[in-house]
């Protein structure tokens, strides 16, 4: 199928593969942004402030999106990582424990996947919230009802996750371009979501 959208004078590509290979570089950055663990969540929310960005006519690049991390990095960014990597590590202690054999571990397996399911869609909404860039106090509760007033949305989180870690299992390199699909995905739920409260 063509693209048949409007080209610039000597542009090779339309807007919208501009687009794709611009949310590729973003995803790179953030993977790179995102190693030291802790800083996670401020690079996934930037990510998608920038994308954000460019559907008001700003650059979605990764030159951008270090400047933007720069001016944003702040001790409650690090606190949201830090909290987040904690979290993380006592889900699979949990399921650690199920897998060994415990007494009841099948139901509690079920549970703590489910809460863990919760947590991780919240945390995600949160990310593509634009208060996550000041407050993420406000973000999270904001998140959080966002995810029970919109449970399609937050299966479409799901599904996003999920897509993301299969092609990062079936293809290790694209671990580091994940996060851009995964950064645009949150975005464009988001923005369904802002437009369907509004209408």
């Amino acid at each position: 199928m063509r693209d048949t959208s409007p080209h610039e004078p000597g542009e090779v590509f339309g807007p919208r593969m501009t687009l794709f290979a611009d949310m590729l570089s973003v995803g790179l950055a953030t993977a790179v942004a995102g190693l030291p663990l802790v800083t996670i969540p401020a690079a996934l929310s930037t990510a998608c402030a920038v994308l954000r960005g460019a559907g008001e006519g700003q650059p979605a690049t990764a030159g951008r999106y270090f400047e933007v991390l720069r001016r944003r990095l702040r001790a409650g960014d690090l606190t949201a990582g830090a909290v987040a990597l904690a979290g993380t590590l006592l889900f699979a202690a949990d399921l650690a424990l199920a897998a060994a054999g415990l007494p009841g571990a099948p139901l509690f397996a079920v549970v703590a996947g489910v809460i863990g399911a919760a947590v991780l869609v919240v945390g995600l909404r949160a990310c593509a919230r634009p208060e996550s860039l000041t407050d993420w106090r406000t973000a999270l509760r904001e998140a959080a009802r966002d995810s029970i007033r919109d449970v399609g949305g937050s299966g479409l989180v799901l599904l996003a996750v999920t897509t993301a870690v299969l092609c990062a299992w079936m293809l290790v390199p694209l671990l580091f371009l994940a996060p851009g699909p995964l950064a645009l995905a949150l975005t464009a739920v988001h923005i369904r979501w802002t437009g369907m409260s509004k209408s």
